[in-house]
């Protein structure tokens, strides 16, 4: 079976509201249940004990690492709803749930699928922004604790903005839409204390949201890591990581399955298992990684490889023919 002969076929429907299957609700439904806690946590912080509150800003943290790679990753690849307003309008909730762009973050995560997690080239750069070589040395992945807790503070709006702006699409627009109503949200939860009758500085819901917050964005970036670590840049079957763990990527809608989408990026959630059996002897025979736990848990993996042992990979094949 020839890699570059793989062709995959995307869902249809009848729906007037849903682009591909009408089984899209459920993301869509996941997106603004997160939307509805966050804020649900606003308005119970005052009125909670910090024990209760704690435990549920923990989940909170751990929902924005579902909705940033299941929810709003398949979202960018395949957009839920027929209308392009829709479209946006589901994207400003987005950003409100996880507190950034949407839409910046599909500029990251097309650059990101640009690369496939590349290793440095001669000037020490990668294509992607995100790859877990880009601050390695020596041609080694990154660490995973620097990896984790700074990549949140790499992003350079500047650069993402300009991505955006050739587009000539309106998504730099949008993006700044959608930080202004995540910021006016933030903004609005600092001021107003929502008890009765209502107080003002708001300092310590912020103060307990915020690490949450940071939190929930590291978990995504661990995700990331182990989604990458162990793959095989140089070769576009073996780009990602997978890990076939029923309630994981049931939760995650399919992006555990990570080796399989970045081969073929357009496949959709519903689509992933059946695409899977059809390449399956052709990962084995590649060698494509993949690991029992959930990618958050990648580093109990018994057989993680380890940093600094990896023989120089042969050149890197053509990805922009490949990523369709």
């Amino acid at each position: 079976m020839a890699a570059d002969a793989i062709r995959t076929e995307r869902p249809t429907t009848n729906s007037k509201l849903f682009a591909h299957t009408r089984w899209d609700a459920v993301p869509a439904a996941a997106g603004l249940f997160h939307l509805t806690y966050l804020f649900g946590l606003y308005f119970l912080f005052p009125h909670t004990s910090l024990w209760v509150m704690l435990i549920l800003g923990f989940v909170y943290s751990l929902m924005v690492n579902a909705n940033i790679n299941g929810v709003g990753h398949n979202f960018i690849h395949n957009p839920f709803f027929r209308s392009q307003l829709l479209n946006r309008l589901f994207g400003i909730t987005q950003s409100i749930a996880c507190c950034f762009s949407q839409t910046m973050y599909n500029a990251v995560h097309m650059q990101h699928h640009k690369g496939n997690s590349d290793r440095q080239d001669e000037k020490g750069d990668t294509i992607d922004w995100l790859s877990i070589y880009r601050h390695g040395h020596d041609g080694e992945a990154e660490n995973p604790w620097s990896y984790v807790f700074l990549s949140f503070f790499r992003d350079d709006v500047g650069t993402i903005r300009k991505d955006l702006r050739k587009r000539k699409n309106g998504d730099e627009f949008w993006g700044n839409i959608e930080l202004a109503a995540f910021a006016t949200t933030l903004l609005v939860m600092a001021i107003i204390v929502p008890t009765n009758p209502v107080h003002f500085i708001n300092w310590r819901f912020m103060l307990y949201f915020v690490p949450f917050w940071y939190l929930g964005h590291c978990f995504s970036y661990l995700n990331g890591y182990y989604r990458h670590y162990g793959a095989n840049p140089d070769k576009p079957i073996a780009w990602g990581v997978s890990s076939y763990g029923k309630i994981y990527n049931w939760l995650f809608f399919y992006n555990g399955y990570h080796a399989e989408h970045h081969f073929r990026p357009k496949v959709h959630w519903t689509k992933m298992e059946k695409f899977r059996l059809s390449i399956e002897r052709l990962q084995k025979q590649e060698g494509v990684r993949t690991i029992k736990h959930a990618h958050m848990l990648g580093f109990l993996d018994p057989d993680l490889p380890k940093r600094g042992g990896r023989d120089r990979a042969p050149e890197r094949e053509n990805a922009t023919s490949l990523a369709r």
